[in-house]
């Protein structure tokens, strides 16, 4: 049965210091970066209009990332600018002066040579790590955390990186990663989390993320949309919503959107975070089984929550079944919408939105977002079917 939690932001505000990340300024640089690359397109913005009537609504838009650099989600835009940004650095060059053509070329070969880039994933983000490593010629071992499904283990592997599955979750495969880089020669870790004393490369990570964002704005605006009234972002670390709902908080400064942070109920460190109140963090500990793979993660990323606490508006814990509910409706739309492949971390969006329209049980959290026949509401499918068997089995109906 479908369920969710919710509370609404109550905590008190910080010096809000990270926002700044995720200037306009900061993002069209690595919008810049992005578009260096001969994969570069951008992403659909599918504007499903006969949902939004169904369900009362102005307008609802999903950003389809399953089209990302034909890797099937979003992670690889924060990976490689991150790589990107290390290697500027590493070479006192300036990044608005690196582009695809120089990170490939020989003479970055002889000026940097190799380095080996560790992290710890549960599919997506290793992914992109691993892809992007092998586009500028360089090493990655990535380390995935038990009841990883083989297909995501096969499509890292085939990129070349090192990869296993560990007996472990997600967040001590983050610290066997940390443990492999600062143990091997020329070893990085390339993570979306934060910690004390490693901060700069989760923040450059959460700015690639911007790219995503930028072309939503950007595409809402072709469509005759300045802005839309509120926008849902799921959440694991929280690299991801930090950076969607800071880029927003930048662009739409004078009046912006109702911002939604979701999560999967069986790592719900925002949301929990946000329900004691006081703006300190939480940490949700044990195996973090969920259907979600992607956002099974018990561990805020702190840059991130610091932004989230400041400018979210509501944090909520999402049962396996709004996802699944997600993704069947975005796989067999209202007549007349685009259809749209969306994983189980990707569709989460859709499904918490119908049950706010739809379920009498929620009609709190509807009211006090203000959901109406005035509501244009935006979020990010953030990966297709990544996990094509049980992608089948929800959307065919055996889940």
């Amino acid at each position: 049965m479908s369920k969710v939690s919710w509370v609404r932001n109550t905590m008190p505000k910080s010096e809000d210091k990270y926002t700044g990340l995720m200037s306009q300024e900061e993002v069209e640089t690595v919008l810049r970066f992005h578009k260096s690359f001969p994969q570069y397109t951008v992403t659909p913005l599918a504007a499903l209009d006969g949902m939004a009537k169904r369900l009362g609504l102005k307008g609802v838009y999903v950003k389809d990332e399953s089209y990302r650099f034909g890797l099937n989600a979003f992670k690889v835009l924060g990976g490689s600018y991150a790589m990107a940004r290390h290697i500027a650095s590493e070479t006192g060059r300036d990044i608005s002066r690196l582009d695809y053509a120089y990170l490939t070329g020989e003479e970055l070969r002889r000026e940097f040579g190799q380095a080996t880039f560790f992290t710890a994933t549960d599919g997506n983000h290793g992914r992109g790590v691993a892809w992007a490593a092998a586009q500028l010629g360089q090493k990655a071992v990535v380390h995935m955390p038990k009841g990883t499904v083989a297909s995501r283990f096969d499509n890292i592997k085939k990129e070349g990186a090192t990869v296993t599955i560990e007996d472990m979750n997600y967040d001590d495969c983050v610290r066997l990663a940390a443990r492999g880089a600062a143990e091997t020669p020329r070893g990085v870790v390339v993570q979306d989390t934060a910690w004390p004393g490693y901060e700069e490369i989760p923040s450059w990570i959460m700015q690639g993320y911007g790219t995503m964002a930028r072309e939503a704005a950007e595409q809402l605006q072709a469509l005759g949309v300045d802005r839309p009234t509120h926008v849902l972002v799921q959440a694991g670390v929280g690299s991801l919503a930090g950076a969607v709902v800071g880029y927003y908080a930048n662009l739409y400064r004078d009046a912006p959107p109702k911002m939604v942070v979701m999560e999967a109920d069986a790592a719900d460190c925002l949301y929990k975070s946000a329900l004691a109140g006081d703006g300190e963090m939480r940490v949700v500990k044990g195996d973090l089984s969920t259907m979600m793979a992607g956002l099974a993660c018990g561990e805020p990323n702190g840059i991130s929550w610091d932004i989230l606490r400041n400018h979210a508006c509501a944090f909520v814990s999402c049962s396996d079944p709004v996802a699944a509910r997600g993704m069947r409706m975005l796989a067999a739309p209202v007549k007349g919408d685009p259809a749209v492949t969306s994983g189980e971390s990707g569709a989460v969006g859709m499904g918490l939105l119908w049950l706010l329209m739809q379920d009498e049980r929620y009609r709190d959290l509807k009211e006090t977002l203000d959901l109406g026949a005035d509501s244009r509401v935006l979020f990010f499918s953030t990966e297709g079917d990544t996990d094509p068997v049980n992608y089948e089995k929800v959307v065919w109906g055996e889940a």
